[in-house]
């Protein structure tokens, strides 16, 4: 047991928003108390004191969407690529990279992308993983990485039919086994989704099997209308929309994420709301990839769960919702739109999403929660209460400024400094697998300067 205080408190409790001088009793995996920092130490006296030093106490941050997969293009270039659109974005790089990735370069992307999240306040994420280079075992494999770190994950694998029928094969058992995995392990750190690529690159086989395989157990993870390639593949060749077909194959529901949904129509939105199904919008990978703006507005106004997720963008969820934010306004054309909205998807809807799969409460600060919490490194010099938390967050924190990141209780990063890692082993490794994955992709030798 130990106390965490001393420091601005925010806990997303209604019934105890804020405080300025307070903290948390972590007790194993959850949180025992809460309260001033003067009374946590008088109730509990024998416990050890974790100074948060005046930072910001608050619920660690979740990733609703992101991609292992691709953490090790951080820096790339692979020649000849110049993509006008996004098809070629697709196939010109994230493709190439997948196509090339083994397990072990699926484990240093892995360790990679854990590090980078403990270093800015992230326990929990959902991935959407590929490496069609070498397909069995690669989510056992992140399973492994996210266990070494001490991060909440939920994964899935990637079905597609873009590199032919055995590969889409061998996708498909990927997640099964995975789902059956983590049915056996009943590991309350690891979930399982049935993930699946664009729809114009799953055919209606493909996506038979993946029913039969699933059968029920767990929800989906796919990409839905991020480009029109999915609107027009499904139109020109299935005679109806990609959410229609999503819904006549059984895929929508509770437990489902729709990853962008950028191109939906109003039909479709009204599918998605009639079945309860989520999406989650990646604001920085639609914009970077010039393929347009989820109606994050009008999804909201229907009710739809919708959380927030970085397509492995970044990994700073903080810089992801300013994004979201501005890209919100900008789209309408309006200055005074989006804030409830977008806050909501990062702060309260992403703990819900999280809630489908994991038993721990998560986002939230209160005696029987996860013990998921991060200390921010921010010293406010304008008025700082309850009532504006989100706009210092918006207007004053990035993802850097975590100190410490705490999940389940564990001690992933105490005052900017890893906890239980050898950081400089982790890097070796990872930028090993890196340089290969780059002389792979480009066909010729890297060393540690990027130099070919």
């Amino acid at each position: 047991m130990y106390i965490l205080a001393n420091g601005r408190l925010i806990t997303r409790d209604p019934a105890l928003g804020y405080l300025k001088d307070g903290g948390v009793v972590v007790a194993g995996r959850t949180i025992l108390d809460r309260g001033t920092t003067a009374e946590l130490r008088a109730k509990y006296p024998t416990a050890e004191f974790l100074d948060a030093h005046g930072g910001v106490i608050m619920p660690a941050l979740i990733n609703a969407h992101t991609h292992i997969y691709s953490a090790l293009a951080r820096g790339l270039s692979i020649k000849g690529y110049n993509a006008t659109n996004f098809y070629e974005v697709l196939d010109g790089q994230w493709w190439a990279i997948d196509r090339k990735l083994t397990l072990e370069g699926t484990r240093a992307s892995a360790d990679a992308l854990m590090i980078d999240c403990i270093k800015q306040g992230v326990t929990t994420v959902f991935d959407h993983h590929a490496s069609f280079g070498e397909i069995p075992g690669s989510l056992h494999t992140i399973a492994e990485s996210a266990k070494k770190f001490g991060l909440r994950a939920c994964l899935c694998y990637e079905v597609s039919d873009r590199d032919g029928e055995e590969k889409a094969i061998q996708a498909v058992q990927e997640n099964a086994d995975f789902i059956t995995e983590c049915e056996q392990e009943k590991n309350p750190m690891l979930a399982a989704m049935f993930g699946g690529h664009a729809l114009f690159t799953i055919s209606d086989k493909t996506f038979d099997r993946m029913v039969a395989a699933n059968n029920g157990r767990t929800g989906y993870h796919i990409h839905v209308s991020e480009g029109m390639n999915d609107v027009y593949d499904s139109l020109q060749n299935y005679g109806r929309r990609p959410v229609q077909r999503l819904h006549d194959h059984g895929i929508l529901g509770p437990k489902t994420i729709l990853g962008h949904c950028i191109h939906v129509n109003t039909a479709e939105i009204e599918l998605i709301q009639n079945t309860e199904t989520m999406v989650v919008n990646n604001p920085e990978s639609n914009m970077g990839n010039a393929v347009g703006t989820c109606p994050v507005l009008r999804l909201s106004k229907n009710g739809i769960l919708l959380g927030l997720g970085t397509d492995a963008y970044t990994n700073d969820m903080l810089e992801s919702v300013k994004v979201a934010l501005i890209a919100q306004k900008q789209n309408a054309c309006l200055p005074n739109v989006g804030w409830r909205e977008v806050t909501d998807m990062l702060f309260r809807n992403n703990a819900k999403i999280g809630a489908k799969y994991f038993p721990d409460e998560l986002g939230v600060l209160k005696p029987g929660a996860a013990a998921d919490v991060i200390v921010m490194d921010y010293k406010p010099f304008t008025p700082f209460s309850d009532a504006n938390i989100d706009g210092h967050i918006l207007f004053g924190m990035t993802g850097r400024q975590c100190r410490t990141t705490i999940a389940a209780g564990k001690i992933l990063m105490r005052d900017g400094e890893l906890v239980g890692i050898d950081e400089e082993a982790e890097n070796a490794h990872i930028l090993e697998a890196a340089c290969k994955l780059w002389g792979d992709l480009n066909h010729c030798a890297y060393n540690a300067d990027g130099e070919a």
